[in-house]
């Protein structure tokens, strides 16, 4: 398949990435776009700006990306979001990592060669598999150990 499969889709996803991640210059000529600014907003603007970020994605469904590229895309836009959420460390990231502008380059790497974009999304997919995996480890470790600790507090009383 090729980027001219359908190419008013794809520059339509190309013009939403560039308003939602680099619409807006900034003095020292950083770019941002709306995303960032709604991730402004307490409570709602991440998810509004995940929101958006899910029509790239529909369009990706549209054009025939791969699973593998599909859970990425939404892993970006996943990881936006849930870090987004931190106040102002996460605003930070949500301007530097423009998950739409990466979600568009996946769509189009997938569009010119499907097969090697499907390999390293699905290593992508894998590697974030493990690294929840050992975070999920890591939590109930610490958890039993809270909970050992005051367990023994409970009984020096």
């Amino acid at each position: 398949m090729s980027t001219s499969s359908n190419p008013a889709a794809l520059e339509q996803v190309r013009g939403l990435a560039r308003q939602l991640d680099t619409s807006i210059r900034l003095p020292g000529g950083i770019r941002i776009g709306w995303d960032a600014l709604l991730g402004l907003i307490p409570g709602v603007g991440d998810w509004a700006g995940a929101l958006l970020s899910s029509y790239i994605i529909l369009q990706a469904v549209r054009l025939g990306a791969s699973r593998e590229v599909l859970l990425r895309m939404v892993g970006n836009v996943g990881l936006e979001a849930l870090v987004g959420a931190v106040p102002f460390l996460g605003d930070v990231f949500d301007a530097a990592w423009k998950a739409n502008t990466r979600n568009v380059r996946l769509l189009e790497e997938h569009l010119m060669a499907p097969a090697a974009t499907r390999r390293a999304s699905r290593a992508w997919v894998f590697g974030i598999g493990v690294l929840l995996v050992g975070v999920l480890a890591l939590a109930v470790t610490i958890t039993v150990l809270l909970l050992r600790a005051l367990a023994s507090l409970g009984g020096q009383t």
